[in-house]
């Protein structure tokens, strides 16, 4: 009788539509969710992750890989990451601190899985990305490296060194390094310039501040070496970054051309 029982339930399961499954993490907030082919091109993703790519909907992802939404430095990580869990070296609930939109840290945790066919061959990946800050989970890698986090959050536009870090943190500078290497994959000194430089590319595009402003607002005392940074870390020069949106923001102010309406229709049918 439980058998059978069971049995019907697996039927029903096996008749769910892939299509509805997918749509279910719609339903799941504060969770960011994809799914890519083997080129590490966008298959699929849900609503949140939508809304934080700020790519406003799933056709401006899908085909494009990280890349396209992401900071260069990042993007190379999260493609890295995808073609390791391809060969078998998943991700399971490994903690990340990324910054918001806001300009404030957001602890994340996130989980990565090879995509099968029938078959068993891996055609992909597919991952969740769960804002930790949400819940009341307490982390003690958080915990670990919460002290110079803060500090660094609320001081970055100040000159400090990293025994200063250690210091706030009541560590040896090398107990302070294996933290971070531990619990971020970094140094304390890549962590700080990061920061600086993250909130560096926020400024850029939120306010009208010249760019040497900028860059001594974040803890540069040197606009070259800014300009230098800045680039290796996002692929572009300041300068560059500033004429950019200034260019969207204008486009955006005109209509829709018939070429870009084309292109659009076009995409949609394909996905159809």
């Amino acid at each position: 009788m439980g058998v059978g029982k069971s049995s019907k339930n697996q039927l029903v399961v096996n008749d769910i539509n892939v299509q509805t499954l997918i749509g279910m993490f719609d339903l799941v907030p504060n969770t960011l969710f994809w799914i890519k082919d083997e080129q590490c091109r966008f298959i699929h993703a849900n609503q949140v992750f939508i809304e934080h790519s700020g790519m406003r909907c799933l056709s401006r992802i899908v085909g494009r890989t990280d890349y396209a939404i992401s900071p260069p430095h990042l993007a190379r990580q999260y493609i890295l990451d995808d073609r390791k869990v391809m060969t078998g070296d998943i991700v399971t609930n490994r903690i990340e601190l990324n910054m918001l939109s806001s300009g404030e840290f957001g602890w994340y945790s996130t989980s990565k899985r090879p995509l099968q066919n029938d078959d068993g061959t891996i055609v992909g990946t597919y991952g969740f990305t769960h804002h930790l800050e949400q819940t009341s989970q307490a982390l003690s890698s958080i915990d670990a490296i919460r002290a110079p986090v803060e500090f660094v959050r609320e001081n970055y536009q100040k000159d400090f060194t990293v025994e200063d870090l250690a210091k706030v943190s009541f560590l040896s500078v090398s107990a302070l390094e294996r933290r971070f290497k531990k619990h971020l994959g970094k140094t304390p000194k890549q962590f700080v310039n990061e920061v600086r430089l993250e909130n560096a590319r926020r400024m850029l595009t939120d306010t009208a501040l010249p760019i040497v402003e900028i860059a001594y607002r974040c803890g540069f005392s040197e606009h070259s070496y800014f300009s230098r940074q800045f680039k290796k870390m996002f692929g572009t020069l300041p300068s560059a970054l500033r004429e950019q949106m200034i260019k969207q923001s204008s486009q955006q102010e005109l209509p829709a051309t018939r070429e870009s309406v084309l292109a659009q229709s076009a995409l949609q049918e394909s996905l159809n």
